[in-house]
């Protein structure tokens, strides 16, 4: 059973899953039930592509906001069915070899679980179910007579604004940041990181390798977890083994 006083935080796209935003909006559009609006929306992500790359790397917040305009139009109840569909096909086969274990061993140490990213609520329930996440913090699409507008729900989850998540949740739990886990692949999330006093890079992209290094943070290869050494908690200090 979770105990509320011990609170570990995950990313997830690159962190347990190396599918991401793009590569699952791509399999929704490949089945949206109008053959004009698959050949309209595919070929406008493809055109797309090279300036998300660069809004990614310069504000995921930015990216989150500009790419999910992508979803304009699309009504809300098609995108709740595909929930199953998406992770069956997209999700599981995503899911790097280490992530479950580490998340159980959070669990089997009494962690309070709670899974904090980007992506949308209606791509999420079925994975945050798969690993026992006790909470879940994402992003959701504004719909007008149940069709999205291409807006997200205020606040928009990325960079300060899942610190600031994280630090409700503590506060809510009676726990500190200071004793909190968290998990991450991307530069992007190094306030996620530097705000816990149990951070890990996991699958660190190049600047959150450097990062990791300078501050002396666990770095953890789920993608080959046979190599990699698991950061574990005893008291209030963790432990590699």
């Amino acid at each position: 059973m979770s105990d509320s006083k011990r609170i570990a935080f995950y990313d997830f796209d690159g962190t347990l899953v190396s599918s991401n935003i793009v590569t699952r909006y791509a399999f929704l559009v490949r089945h949206l039930p109008s053959r004009a609006r698959v050949v309209w929306k595919f070929s406008r992500l493809v055109a797309s592509v090279p300036t998300y790359l660069l809004l990614n790397r310069y504000s995921r917040r930015l990216f989150n906001e500009t790419f999910f305009r992508e979803y304009g139009g699309i009504k809300k109840a098609w995108l709740e069915e595909q929930g199953e569909l998406l992770f069956e096909e997209v999700i599981r086969p995503s899911i790097y070899p280490g992530a479950k274990a580490l998340v159980e061993r959070d669990r089997e140490q009494g962690f309070y679980l709670v899974l904090v990213t980007g992506e949308l609520d209606f791509a999420l329930g079925r994975a945050a179910r798969y690993f026992g996440f006790d909470q879940l913090v994402c992003n959701s699409l504004v719909f007008e007579n149940g069709v999205a507008t291409g807006k997200v729900a205020e606040p928009l989850i990325a960079e300060e604004e899942k610190v600031k998540a994280m630090s409700r949740i503590c506060k809510a739990r009676g726990v500190s940041l200071t004793k909190a886990k968290a998990y991450s692949d991307s530069f992007s999330d190094a306030s996620m990181l530097e705000a816990v006093g149990m951070p890990a890079a996991v699958n660190p992209d190049g600047r959150l390798r450097k990062l990791a290094t300078l501050r002396g943070w666990p770095v953890l290869d789920l993608k080959n977890p046979s190599s990699s050494p698991i950061a574990t908690v005893r008291g209030n200090h963790v432990h590699i083994s």
